[in-house]
């Protein structure tokens, strides 16, 4: 089973330490962070990966459904696990594609099933080897491994390899899904990059980074939210 990391966000001591007891009793989950404050959860995924976030709705400064929609659009391979006493933001809540919704008080067969399904959900990630793609207008099936990095394309997403380019007909978020997390870094809103085929990184301005691949002079940029990730990844 693949160990997950996550943190807890809820302004309520109690209902922090009840989710604790769970996660510490019913899962291999490693608990990185308890948050009352929205804005300090975000500082700390700012500069910390997680796989998962157990977070309420009703708080002070940043409400549950805003900062749901914040940690969407930074990673949206981070799971989000709703867990509040209010029933009616639960469309707003799976529009961001909530793992799950849970009302409180939640019952203990409840949250056992959904720690279960987030464990179960991470060790089936199937590991990506070949991908079909489209050229002109037929498709063709490329080895993963040959993509250097992907961009944006309105709807679509163009793949890139040392020789030729191709067409994905789907979002680069969705995109980026279907890719293996060791392998590809999403640099920017824009940017895929397969981290084993970069053989520049630039320094640029405020404190972030371009970057090159095998077979290209085309300079892919790393976003500041990005960039403590990237730092991360690339031991720099």
């Amino acid at each position: 089973m693949i160990k997950l990391n996550c943190i807890i966000v809820d302004d309520e001591y109690p209902a922090i330490e009840e989710l604790k007891y769970f996660i510490q009793n019913f899962s291999s989950m490693k608990i990185l962070g308890e948050f009352t404050d929205g804005i300090e959860a975000l500082q700390f995924l700012d500069k910390n990966y997680v796989n998962a976030v157990f977070l309420d709705i009703n708080m002070p400064k940043i409400d549950g459904i805003a900062l749901g929609r914040i940690i969407d659009k930074f990673n949206k391979k981070i799971n989000i696990v709703f867990i509040t006493a209010y029933r009616e933001y639960a469309a707003e809540a799976f529009e961001i594609e909530a793992f799950d919704y849970l009302l409180k008080p939640f019952s203990k067969e409840r949250i056992i099933s959904t720690l279960n399904r987030l464990e179960k959900s991470a060790s089936e990630e199937p590991t990506v080897n070949r991908i079909a793609l489209w050229e002109k207008n037929k498709m063709v099936v490329i080895d993963i491994k040959d993509v250097t990095y992907c961009e944006a394309n309105e709807r679509d997403t163009i793949v890139y390899t040392q020789k030729n380019k191709y067409i994905a007909k789907m979002s680069i978020s969705k995109f980026y899904k279907k890719l293996p997390s060791d392998i590809f870094f999403k640099t920017h809103r824009s940017y895929i990059v397969n981290i084993n085929e970069i053989i520049e990184i630039i320094p640029w301005f405020n404190s972030t980074y371009i970057v090159k691949v095998k077979g290209s002079d085309f300079e892919i940029p790393v976003s500041r939210n990005n960039i403590n990730d990237f730092k991360h990844i690339m031991c720099i």
